[in-house]
């Protein structure tokens, strides 16, 4: 085997690396689990909504409940006292007293019952998010596995192709590998093309006959480049 064609089975080597290397980062468990994740953040933010929303409805529950409990025993005391008055004027005074109360009570319990009405749809809402979230972080705990095996499953060729290319490169000279990796790394990780018919596998263009000619007559081990692309040509 030459040198260039050594060069070519290390070429292919890196392509199949590269294109596992790809095909781990585009995994379609690790879509799914980024779907996930994103799913879970904007339950989480909705729930923390909903959460902050109850929390203050329920204060205000309590504090009109509080609000009623004051006026009821007042409005109570007041009745009692009336009860034993003789006093005209102070028994008018008591009785307006407690119509204004009344009115009072019932405005703070017509505004608990629009707090009721809203807070249990928002109970209800809050309970299924909870459930939700449970199912949800069940699925990503699975599909992070799922994306744990596939991932190791591409690992163990990458670890194969890595091993298969550490014997391919051994033989090849020193300048030889250094030129092929500078090429590499400009040109999108393809350093080494071949020939199919006058077609550059590597730019994919149609070579001069002047150029094919050239590289025809050339020896096997004679490093020749892609005038179009720049890539080391392998017949």
């Amino acid at each position: 085997m030459t040198d260039l064609q050594a060069l070519l089975r290390l070429q292919q080597h890196d392509t199949a690396a590269d294109q596992l290397r790809h095909r781990r980062a585009t995994l379609p468990e690790r879509d799914l689990v980024a779907g996930m994740v994103v799913e879970l953040s904007r339950l989480g933010a909705e729930l923390t909504a909903a959460g902050a929303e109850h929390d203050r409805l329920a204060n205000d529950q309590s504090r009109l409940e509080a609000e009623v409990t004051v006026s009821e025993d007042k409005r109570r005391t007041l009745e009692r006292r009336l009860a034993s008055t003789s006093v005209p004027r102070e028994a008018q005074t008591m009785s307006d007293e407690i119509d204004g109360l009344k009115a009072r009570q019932s405005g703070l319990e017509d505004q608990l019952i629009e707090i009721m009405e809203v807070l249990e749809p928002l109970d209800q809402r809050l309970a299924a998010g909870a459930a939700e979230r449970v199912d949800l972080e069940a699925r990503l705990a699975a599909g992070r596995d799922a994306l744990a095996a596939a991932e190791a499953g591409v690992d163990a060729q990458l670890a194969t192709v890595g091993a298969a290319r550490l014997q391919a490169a051994a033989p090849i000279p020193d300048v030889l590998l250094a030129r092929y990796e500078r090429l590499r790394s400009k040109l999108d990780g393809v350093a080494v093309a071949t020939l199919d018919g006058s077609r550059c596998t590597g730019c994919n263009l149609m070579l001069p006959t002047s150029e094919l000619e050239q590289i025809r007559a050339t020896g096997a081990d004679t490093i020749i480049e892609c005038e179009q692309c720049g890539r080391i040509l392998v017949l």
